[in-house]
């Protein structure tokens, strides 16, 4: 008898008053106008704990959504991600209202330092148990490149060159700088950390310097789970690089095979095994008991959606200006410096279907960019089955519609049906960490590049010897 693969899941939010499906802030018993407080967070990790899933999976952004009309009126009139807040700074509170559910949280590499940054996962990764996940980004707004003191925004694949040597950076102070054993905090002796057993990294790159040590002792997992979103050609071979779980965006099945075949393919041509990624694609679930009740459901949210604000997300995240197109006039390609992968979609993925800016609008009402699954328990588990048996994903992000009331109808009536097909956990399975409970070790396995540093620096200089700044 063949077991059935598992289901990966997780919710898939923002920390903005609207994500994936503008106006519902309007929605009767919406909680998304409470996305700036903990107890909304706290009840997200509590939600997807109680179903289950592997993760809470936050989006971000760093700069206002700008593009449409060179204003970014349309986009603070539709709530489109904006206003926000920094999703690092809810993680604590979620983590010690939880005890298993996974926590990922997007982060760009083109506006941090490494050094800094990696301080910060460390010491997110220990206050969640080892519980955390790092979605590596290069960030994409004009806006956010030119507050924070750039001319103009960095080339697409030059972020990408940057996003390598920020995470080679990064990988020498986890799995290198500290040896394991290095605190011995002996009360006796009066010595915490053995210095001879921490080690400065002596980085200096094209864009990155970083001579000394890492400030932090290492952590459950020393690398964070490491999620990546790359659809472009060199974003794909980064993914297929770097990431554990790899987040995908594609409107039929047909079309997720392609792109989890191409991942899959750079993986193995990269020494990994194909099964060593977990693939999620973005997929809105509109659950209810029965599938008449659903589609009540999804009437209700269309009533609430604002459709103005799809055009003004659509223009920022492909990076063009959509105000001078008219609504009938069909969508057609063009390469810009923002997500690249969002216009494909709606333009060549698919050569026998013409989309006019009108019908995206629309089709981006709810769910934005990803298929709508509406139904009772078995019409939704039949179709992410099929998702996974056709597409070759994994598994999926849910977005909100309506928080919680999106969540929460999952988790009562999909989640119950998923394990009785044994596509999801009845319990989570033995593992303190996120990584353990998705491959069965803590540690990056020895095909993941970060694992080249494991030990790396053993019998090299130490925090005793002088730092080699300068030349």
């Amino acid at each position: 008898m063949t077991t059935a693969k598992r289901m990966v899941i997780n919710t898939f939010e923002m920390t903005a008053v609207s994500h994936c499906s503008f106006g519902q802030w309007r929605a009767p018993g919406s909680q998304d106008s409470a996305y700036h407080t903990l107890d909304y967070w706290v009840e997200v990790a509590k939600i997807a704990e109680r179903g289950k899933f592997d993760a809470v999976f936050i989006a971000d952004i760093l700069g206002i959504q700008d593009v449409y009309g060179g204003t970014a009126a349309p986009a603070l009139q539709g709530g489109v991600s904006a206003p926000s807040i920094d999703p690092t700074c809810v993680v604590p509170a979620m983590a010690m209202a939880t005890e298993k559910v996974g926590l990922g949280i997007t982060v760009a590499t083109t506006y941090e330092q490494p050094y800094l940054l990696a301080r910060r996962f460390s010491s997110l990764d220990h206050v969640t148990n080892g519980r955390i996940g790092w979605n590596v980004v290069t960030a994409f707004t004009n806006s956010a490149a030119a507050n924070l003191g750039e001319k103009g925004q960095i080339p697409h694949d030059e972020r990408y060159a940057m996003a390598e040597e920020f995470l080679d950076v990064a990988y020498k102070l986890w799995e290198g700088s500290w040896e394991d054993g290095a605190v011995v905090a002996d009360a006796e002796t009066g010595v915490f950390t053995d210095p001879e057993r921490v080690h400065p990294i002596g980085h200096r790159g094209k864009y990155y310097s970083v001579p000394g040590i890492h400030m932090c002792a290492p952590s459950p997992q020393r690398t964070p789970f490491i999620y990546q979103a790359g659809a472009s050609e060199v974003g794909r071979r980064f993914a297929a690089r770097h990431g554990e779980g790899i987040f995908i965006v594609g409107l039929t099945p047909e079309q997720a095979r392609v792109v989890c075949d191409d991942i899959r393919d750079k993986a193995e041509e990269g020494g990994r095994p194909r099964d060593s990624i977990k693939i999620v694609t973005a997929l809105t679930v509109i659950a209810a008991e029965t599938d008449e009740a659903a589609h009540e459901k999804l009437e209700r949210y269309r009533e609430t959606a604002y459709l103005p604000a799809n055009v003004a997300y659509l223009s920022s995240v492909t990076g063009v200006d959509f105000s001078g197109q008219g609504l009938d006039e069909p969508l057609e390609y063009s390469r810009s410096e923002a997500i690249q992968s969002i216009l494909t979609l709606f333009t060549t993925a698919d050569p026998t279907r013409t989309w006019t800016l009108r019908e995206v609008m629309d089709f981006m009402a709810i769910g934005v960019f990803g298929p709508v699954v509406v139904g009772g328990p078995q019409t939704v588990a039949d179709e992410l089955e099929r998702w996974m048996d056709v597409g070759d994903v994994d598994g999926f992000n849910l977005p909100r519609v309506a928080s919680h009331e999106t969540m929460n109808s999952f988790v009562d009536h999909v989640v119950p049906e998923l394990q009785r097909r044994g596509r999801m956990w009845q319990e989570y399975p033995e593992g303190d960490t996120h990584r353990a409970r998705a491959f069965g070790a803590s540690a990056v396995a020895d095909w993941h590049p970060a694992s080249a540093y494991r030990g790396a620096y053993v019998g090299r200089a130490d925090a005793t010897e002088p730092i080699p700044y300068g030349d």
